[in-house]
């Protein structure tokens, strides 16, 4: 048996091997990826070829937001697909009218366009704004055309996503971009208000910055911008890609600011989370902006689709049924409480950010050794804005998966550190010279009084 089983291991080795070859040798550079191969997943959990298990709190980056094979997406899966994948968005399919109905109820707006991906949404949405803001122009010689976007930002990879993503990693390989585009300071209401002008149709903003390193934009600067574009009759695009759909709580993370019906937004993105793995995105339109379109003007092939409609309704109707927003919110506060517990043993910890299931840990270093580290532990998180860990697990996780990972991540750390930082000397107490200051560690007041308690407890 022994022989068989070690034969075996040998097999699913070179299998493998293979397989990371075969990318090597035919795929574009365009992903760093370490030399582990995963098979298959399960709840939290992904598998790699030799059967070990790791903690999944990156989520395939914000869209397993039910973990892996949930058994009713599965169904869902098998039933469709024995039934029609495709048909086009020439002819009515059963799935894409309730699905933009429950879109529809969940963010307050009225129409929906399905798409591919996020950046194929960011795409629609700005011809939107630019169409609506031409029409309302009439016969005027120069429309508003212009866009801003936020510091900081990220929104894709297409050529209008990158063109409003100000990160020059991102933009400048690619330049010139599309034209017409003016970035903001983050949070910085006199520079929103100095930009803002009658040449701009739209404003976009991530309501939480993911790629950025969880930074949310603030309640005064969210309701100035909403403000801005209602006078100068622009759009407000909330891009709500990887903070949307339940993540932070909330149905949209918007809706933290947007408590009545005129602070809503005028157009939202959607995708990653939607159709629990699958690809498809979508923009949301008030009925306003929604009617500058008219057959034949936009459209897509993919975007829609029978299969993709009906687990995207099964996903958001099990995130209901199962309470998952009220689980992010609980399990959020478990995961930053115990950060903040961690970040008073260990001086990198300098910041720890979030909302809900989407949390941003910054360090005083380069965070990719603690991702590596953490890889190591079996733990899957990554890295962003150089010094950011990123968590996004899924929405399901349970308070023993807080606790695994709060001992998987401590240990990461602590082998991460840089040398003279491995341990506080005998007799200092690590609270005294933590230089984080816990009041900002966390972002909600249920964090900040839990994180307190801690630090009375600690001494």
């Amino acid at each position: 048996m022994k022989r068989a089983s070690s034969q075996s291991g040998k097999s699913t080795s070179a299998q493998a091997a293979s397989a990371i070859r075969a990318e090597e040798r035919h795929l574009m550079n365009t992903y760093k990826r370490p030399p582990v191969l995963f098979t298959r997943g399960k709840g939290c959990y992904l598998y790699d070829s030799t059967g070990r298990a790791y903690l999944d709190f990156l989520g395939g980056i914000a869209v397993n937001a039910l973990g892996h094979a949930h058994p009713r997406v599965v169904a869902a899966i098998r039933r469709e697909a024995s039934r029609a994948i495709h048909i086009s968005n020439l002819y009515h399919n059963p799935y894409q009218g309730p699905l933009a109905a429950k879109l529809a109820k969940w963010s307050g707006l009225d129409r929906v366009f399905f798409t591919n991906s996020g950046t194929e949404a960011i795409e629609g949405a700005m011809k939107l704004a630019r169409l609506h803001a031409r029409k309302a122009a009439g016969s005027a010689q120069h429309p508003p055309h212009k866009f801003l976007a936020l510091e900081n930002s990220f929104h894709g990879r297409t050529f209008g996503a990158v063109s409003i993503t100000s990160t020059a990693k991102y933009r400048e390989p690619f330049a010139p971009l599309v034209p017409g585009v003016e970035f903001v300071r983050f949070n910085d209401l006199h520079d929103l208000a100095v930009k803002f002008d009658s040449s701009v149709c739209a404003i976009i903003v991530e309501t939480v910055q993911g790629e950025g390193g969880i930074h949310r934009v603030s309640e005064a600067f969210y309701k100035l911008a909403r403000q801005l574009a209602t006078r100068y009759g622009a759009a407000l695009i909330a891009d709500e890609i990887q903070c949307g759909l339940g993540r932070t709580g909330r149905p949209f993370a918007y809706q933290k600011f947007a408590t009545a019906p005129d602070l809503l937004p005028d157009i939202v993105t959607v995708a990653k989370p939607i159709a629990g793995g699958l690809p498809l995105g979508a923009f949301l339109a008030r009925e306003e902006f929604a009617q500058a379109f008219s057959p034949g003007i936009h459209g897509t092939t993919f975007g829609g689709g029978p299969l993709v409609c009906a687990v995207a309704l099964e996903v958001l109707s099990i995130i209901e049924d199962e309470k998952l927003m009220e689980n992010a919110c609980e399990r959020g506060e478990e995961i930053c409480v115990g950060l903040a517990e961690i970040a008073l043993r260990y001086d990198p910890i300098r910041e720890i950010r979030g909302e809900g299931l989407m949390i941003g840990v910054e360090l005083a270093h380069d965070g990719a050794p603690a991702v590596d580290a953490a890889l190591a532990e079996r733990l899957l998180i990554n890295c962003t804005h150089d010094r950011t860990l990123r968590l996004l697990p899924a929405l399901n996780i349970t308070p023993r998966h807080v606790a695994e990972f709060l001992g998987k991540m401590e240990r990461a750390l602590i082998k991460s550190l840089p040398r003279p930082q491995l341990a506080h000397p005998p007799g200092i107490s690590p609270a005294k010279s933590q230089n984080v200051v816990l009041p900002s560690v966390v972002s909600t007041p249920g964090h900040r009084a839990l994180a307190a308690a801690a630090h009375a407890e600690k001494g």
